[in-house]
């Protein structure tokens, strides 16, 4: 990796006899150089577009707003207790991104591979990331009541969607900025950095807070926290798309319709169960455990609030510690993925997750200082379990289907959070609206995503 713009050198065909498709897979980069303006490029999506997760979904917007009294009427409290009536948003919360979970299943994959076809990886960044911008405002514009509860739930269940698939389009673009040596130590870094940016947001949160600009207790905060994470979003993507560049396009490729564009999908299934059964297996277990790692930090911070009584000063600093963590954990993991393989990294990770979560729920008396060293540890393994994923899916990707097996991987991943979203629902709603049982339901998808992975053979790791 060098520090001039040197283009990257031209990597040999796996198709040389043919010569119908340019690679771009990691095989074929042994001698790239990668000019490190464009990794620290690609790297600031993950910063530009972490408040949506770290702010908005996680930490702020939603436990300290959507899933607070500001939507509850208060007659229902009256009648049903504050506790109860909280629980139910949270539950009606799950049921929302559980939606957009199944929205992202169907969608992720074919504008993947159509993508892939058409050399526009790129650009379809460029419209999702947009249209997350887009989502992001409009909870600039959401009001306090009940009334505005789905609309508020509608549009994190959006930009959860238009998030994702702009995702699928970015891991493609791992293979730019890497080489076989360092995809690790890459895919960590993008993760790494979007921690520290999650720090960085969350701790202009609190100095506004602090300086008396912010007051938890109006509306109005929430509303100018989603108007910032907008402007911060479209202030930092600006480097990807100016430093990053439009991966080879296709050679020779047949022009589908959308709706053709599913059978394809299928047909790329079967191929890829053929051809690359590693991949295949990958994406199953992925499909479950990396369910439960999105549910963990989509809903803990509810928990924090609910349960544990965590306020809205609270959860910024609980945030900014556990992105802290996060972000040091999996940097420093990036380098034993590299060294040690990522199904090491990944193993490790989740079954510490399925721990900690059982510690939460069976000590819960112990109250907030039990729920801060859970968190802590939690988020030492979240990140690292993440990036790993990310690296090892680079490791088995058949060369010039990467926006296909990406968009796969979102599919198969946080795309189906129908799973720990419905399964939380069920078990606060089974609990009778005790929000602390909906971990149980995260527990369950994390231990048997742990449990698939075990029978997935590990890529191999360049010495």
């Amino acid at each position: 990796m060098t520090n001039d713009g040197s283009a990257q050198p031209s990597r040999p065909s796996r198709l040389a006899k043919t010569d119908a498709l340019p690679v771009i897979g990691l095989s074929g980069s042994e001698g790239a150089v990668i000019p490190r303006r464009r990794v620290w490029s690609w790297a600031f999506w993950d910063w530009a577009t972490q408040p949506f997760n770290t702010v908005l979904l996680t930490f702020v917007w939603v436990p300290s707003y959507l899933t607070s009294t500001f939507f509850v009427n208060p007659d229902v409290i009256g009648t049903d207790g504050e506790e109860a009536a909280l629980g139910q948003l949270a539950s009606n919360l799950g049921y929302g991104i559980t939606i957009a979970g199944l929205l992202i299943a169907l969608l992720a994959p074919v504008l993947g591979q159509r993508a892939d076809r058409t050399g526009r990886q790129k650009l379809q960044l460029i419209i999702f990331t947009g249209l997350l911008i887009v989502a992001q405002l409009g909870m600039a514009f959401v009001q306090p009541g009940a009334e505005w509860f789905w609309m508020g739930v509608a549009l994190i269940a959006i930009g959860s969607v238009f998030g994702e698939i702009a995702s699928v389009n970015y891991n493609a673009l791992l293979i730019s900025v890497s080489t076989p040596k360092t995809i690790g130590k890459v895919s960590g870094l993008g993760w790494g950095f979007g921690y520290l940016g999650g720090i960085v947001a969350l701790a202009i949160v609190v100095g506004l807070i602090l300086g008396g600009v912010l007051d938890g207790e109006v509306a109005s905060t929430f509303q100018l926290i989603a108007l910032g994470a907008t402007i911060w979003t479209i202030v930092f993507v600006i480097p990807i798309f100016l430093s990053v560049p439009e991966p080879p396009k296709r050679g020779a490729v047949d022009k589908v319709g959308f709706f053709r564009s599913y059978g394809e999908l299928a047909r790329g299934i079967v191929r890829l169960y053929r051809e690359t059964r590693q991949t295949f297996w990958f994406l199953l277990a992925s499909a479950v455990y990396r369910d439960g790692l999105s549910a963990v930090f989509t809903f803990g911070s509810v928990i924090a609030g609910i349960v544990f009584g965590f306020g809205f000063t609270d959860l910024v600093i609980f945030g900014i510690a556990l992105n802290i963590v996060a972000g040091i954990s999996t940097i420093f993991a990036g380098r034993l993925d590299d060294r040690f393989g990522p199904k090491r990294v990944i193993v490790v990770s989740v079954f510490g997750l399925v721990v900690c979560t059982l510690v939460v729920f069976f000590f819960a008396d112990l109250g907030p200082m039990l729920f801060w060293g859970a968190g802590i540890v939690l988020a030492a393994f979240v990140g690292p379990a993440q990036a790993a994923s990310r690296s090892f899916l680079a490791r088995v990707t058949p060369a010039g289907r990467e926006g296909e097996i990406f968009g796969l991987y979102a599919t198969t991943g946080r795309a189906a959070g129908w799973m720990a979203s419905l399964l939380w629902g069920v078990f606060i709603a089974l609990a009778g609206n005790q929000a602390l049982y909906g971990i149980l339901g995260i527990t369950i998808v994390l231990l048997i995503g742990g449990i698939m992975l075990l029978f997935v053979k590990a890529p191999q790791t360049q010495p």
